[in-house]
């Protein structure tokens, strides 16, 4: 609360009955003000305009208890759970008949939010597509006439809620990989096309993924998709991998506009991008996107770690 003093609010201190020798020393540098029955009281006189309640989540008695104090008060009483927040991707109160829930892994797209996020891509995508068509018209006809092979290349990926989508790419190399094991690019990697090494230095072979974008099938803005292959491999290794699919895959992102592109050859760069994908789901907004596109307009299309 000091730390945050945009809040508006002055701490007053904290409340606890437990032995001195029970509590964390090195938590805090203020000293305890008084028992919880002190900060009923402070609440019931009007000396509190904000209380926290910070007990385990197992004293539930306890905490009930607390509320039913404070029903008869007018303070704003907030719950801090004892379990890592952090995990959830989008938490809020949800009802069924007469029961709460707290919705712990739930896309952030619904409602309202899903309309703009759609009303998003189908405007983004469209004025992009018309400003890029000679490029795309122009590379149709370099990759057609330097290696043999289709021009575009489906792959099957992971989309929203881990359906399978055929993601449209430029083809970058010699081989069209789509079966249960796919060997991720390298350097110097012999299978890659000299056009292709420039496409996907550049990300330019990404760029039909505006025509999946207008299906529906991905989005403007949202995390990489991965080949089935990788998802499988990194779900059993990475946790919470597949929280990624709460949100439709996207051709930039919040990780690879941070560097966390490319290829994944240490399993350290694969959960630095699935933290950094669930910072996004969780925090996603329409002025976060637009940022994020921003970004990678100036810094998001070419990586050294991109074969």
């Amino acid at each position: 609360i000091t730390k945050n003093d945009e809040l508006g609010f002055k701490f007053l201190g904290f409340f606890d009955d437990r032995k001195p020798e029970r509590l964390f020393q090195n938590s805090t540098k203020h000293d305890v003000t008084g028992k919880i029955q002190d900060a009923v009281n402070s609440a019931r006189n009007g000396e509190i305009g904000v209380l926290y309640i910070a007990l385990p989540m197992k004293a539930d008695k306890r905490i009930a208890d607390i509320l039913l104090q404070l029903g008869d008060t007018t303070v704003d009483v907030h719950i801090i759970p004892d379990f890592l927040m952090s995990n959830l991707i989008h938490a809020r109160i949800e009802h069924v008949g007469d029961v709460d829930t707290l919705s712990v892994f739930e896309s952030p797209f619904i409602g309202a939010r899903e309309f703009i996020k759609r009303t998003e891509d189908i405007i983004v995508a469209s004025i992009i597509l018309m400003l890029i068509s000679p490029i795309l018209i122009a590379i149709t006809f370099a990759v057609k006439f330097t290696s043999k092979g289709p021009v575009i290349f489906k792959q099957d990926r992971y989309g929203l809620d881990g359906r399978k989508i055929k993601v449209w790419k430029f083809r970058s190399m010699t081989v069209t990989e789509n079966s249960a094991v796919v060997t991720q690019a390298t350097k110097n990697d012999a299978r890659i096309t000299p056009l292709g090494g420039f496409l996907r230095r550049t990300s330019l072979d990404e760029l039909p993924q505006f025509i999946n974008v207008l299906k529906g099938d991905m989005s403007i803005v949202g995390p990489r998709p991965h080949a089935v292959a990788h998802n499988e491999e990194y779900r059993k290794k990475v946790e919470f991998y597949m929280l990624r699919h709460k949100a439709k895959p996207g051709i930039t992102g919040w990780a690879q506009i941070n560097g966390w592109r490319g290829e994944t050859d240490t399993l350290d760069k694969m959960e630095k991008r699935v933290e950094f994908d669930l910072h996004y789901i969780k925090h996603w907004s329409l002025w976060f996107d637009v940022k994020i596109i921003f970004m990678t307009i100036f810094k998001g299309f070419k990586n050294a770690n991109a074969y």
